[in-house]
């Protein structure tokens, strides 16, 4: 849950669970001195007088999950932890971790060859396979952000609070995607301690959906995760965010725009879906994304709207 980045340097990184970190040193990525956490930090999800949540940052993301009255607020974010990685890994990850982790770039993953994520000159896979990189060309590196967990707090308008920050809206905490020497925008030694959450509107409906290229467990090629408010048959309140297209999750504005007071129909969405793309910059091997974005966020409303 920090901001120690790794470079040739080792630096010293927090650990929570490890899920992210213990890969990290078996690879040889990762080889300073670690603190640990597990013993120390909030794990509890508490809720203030308006049904607002405030999360631990070392809740684990099965806890989340399979939090009732967490999956009654907040369904997206529930229906996201649910999603994410296997049981077993839910059952230790931890919130903080999560947003925390570092790039699943396979060239960042291996520990001889350079990139900027580990203070090399250049991005190897804007030159080389980037298959599932970016589809939003934002900044320097093209992998795009693994928090899942990130994509729905940005969809529910989540502060973060650090021990030296509070406040930290989503985009704060992850950039703007030109700080390509890291995954979020901590300072070094900086911990999340929590997460807070606004209260959740009258009559919301919210999900998620993922599109993987294989197995189960894998990390996804696209994720949505929608929040919508219908009344008098239309589109009364919209948050549409998504994962996996850029260097950090993305509120697709231009979407939300097309449904905002818009009767809830097929036609709507069919129309809102096609903005999906808007402003995308896909590589010569990521457009594909594209497609499945638009396909995710139709058949999510489409849910939603039933």
């Amino acid at each position: 849950m920090s901001a120690a980045v790794m470079t040739a340097e080792a630096a010293p990184e927090f650990r929570a669970a490890g899920t992210d970190l213990s890969e990290r040193r078996r690879s040889g990525v990762s080889r300073g001195p670690l603190i640990d956490l597990a013993a120390a930090g909030d794990n509890a999800i508490s809720w203030d007088a308006k049904g607002a949540a405030s999360i631990g940052a070392l809740a684990t993301i099965a806890t989340i999950a399979a939090n009732t009255r967490m999956m009654e607020a907040y369904p997206g974010i529930a229906a996201s932890a649910q999603g994410l990685a296997t049981p077993q890994v839910r059952h230790l990850a931890t919130l903080g971790g999560n947003l925390a982790q570092r790039s699943r770039c396979w060239y960042f993953r291996k520990a001889d060859i350079d990139c900027l994520k580990k203070g090399g000159s250049a991005c190897p896979a804007r030159s080389g396979n980037h298959l599932y990189g970016v589809a939003f060309d934002l900044g320097p590196c093209v992998a795009p952000h693994p928090s899942t967990m990130a994509a729905a707090l940005l969809a529910y308008d989540a502060s973060v609070v650090t021990d030296s920050r509070g406040g930290l809206t989503i985009a704060d905490l992850l950039g703007d995607g030109s700080q390509a020497r890291s995954d979020h925008t901590l300072a070094a030694g900086e911990m999340i301690k929590s997460v807070a959450l606004p209260a959740p509107l009258a009559g919301e409906r919210a999900s998620y959906k993922r599109a993987i290229s294989r197995t189960y467990a894998e990390w996804p090629l696209v994720e949505v995760c929608a929040r919508i408010v219908i009344a008098d048959g239309k589109f009364q309140f919209v948050r549409l965010a998504a994962g996996g297209i850029a260097p950090m999750p993305l509120r697709l504005i231009a979407c939300e725009t097309a449904l905002q007071g818009k009767a809830t129909n097929a036609a709507t969405i069919a129309e809102a879906a096609g903005q999906a793309t808007s402003g995308a910059k896909p590589l010569p091997m990521t457009a594909y994304k594209l497609d499945l974005l638009e396909g995710l966020l139709r058949d999510l409303l489409e849910r939603l709207m039933a």
